[in-house]
């Protein structure tokens, strides 16, 4: 389990930083906008399938994902 969670952890900061890096944003700004929206618990929830994807899948699904919370 721990190392489960050791790569649910490391997912998530890959995400984080790929999303920072195509927007051009700041690491608090992304994380203020990843916890306004619920991201951090989706991709927390949906590790076994997301981390599966390519990263340019990744960020489209998080886009969506927030577009639809708005």
């Amino acid at each position: 389990m721990k190392n489960k969670n050791q790569d649910i952890s490391y997912f998530i900061s890959f995400c984080i930083e790929q999303y920072k890096n195509a927007k051009g944003l700041d690491g608090a700004t992304v994380m203020e906008t990843f916890a306004r929206y619920g991201v951090l618990d989706y991709l927390n929830e949906h590790f076994e399938v997301l981390h599966t994807q390519s990263y340019q899948w990744i960020l489209e699904d998080i886009d969506e994902f927030i577009n639809i919370r708005k």
